[in-house]
């Protein structure tokens, strides 16, 4: 089942939520930054890496006190490289990937790459459910996905881009 719900990302409860990060594992917007809060020091602990990691990986690690027992945390951006689309798709599919490894049945995935200066929320939303519905084509996990937008208005363009992408695939 994909749903589009309008709710704070950081007290859904999932097997995994998807946190979009840069390649040091930082918070790309204020939503995201409060998976930091609620996570508490056994999540931010783990937040640490030794060497930048590349744009379009995605790595897992656990959730400390957040709802969802894991993080997969996709990397959209450096410090060098901005936003694209391409990024975007990459770092979904290794998500997207992740989830199926660790066979993650319900995940929760904001909008990854929107905000000032970062892609439009539509081209999010055709980017992440045409990437998920050819994933779910030939993957078991995850079986629930749950696009978790902030206003009403995102939901109708993830909603309208899910539409599509169902058109598509028929």
């Amino acid at each position: 089942m994909i749903q589009v719900v309008v709710d704070d990302l950081a007290f859904l409860p999932s097997d995994a939520v998807v946190r979009p990060v840069t390649s040091r594992l930082d918070a790309t917007t204020p939503a995201v930054r409060r998976l930091e809060t609620v996570g508490g020091p056994a999540f931010v602990d783990r937040l640490h890496v030794h060497k930048e990691l590349g744009i379009g990986s995605a790595v897992v690690t656990g959730g400390g006190d957040l709802p969802a027992e894991f993080v997969i945390h996709a990397v959209i951006r450096s410090e060098t490289e901005p936003v694209s689309k391409e990024g975007v798709r990459q770092a979904w599919m290794s998500a997207l990937r992740r989830a199926q490894e660790w066979e993650f049945a319900r995940l929760t995935a904001p909008p990854l790459g929107i905000g000032a200066g970062n892609l439009p929320v539509e081209d999010a939303a055709e980017i992440m459910t045409t990437e998920l519905r050819a994933h779910l084509a030939r993957a078991t996990f995850p079986a629930d996905v749950s696009f978790v937008v902030e206003t009403p208005e995102d939901r109708e363009v993830f909603e309208a881009a899910l539409k599509r992408s169902a058109v598509g695939l028929s």
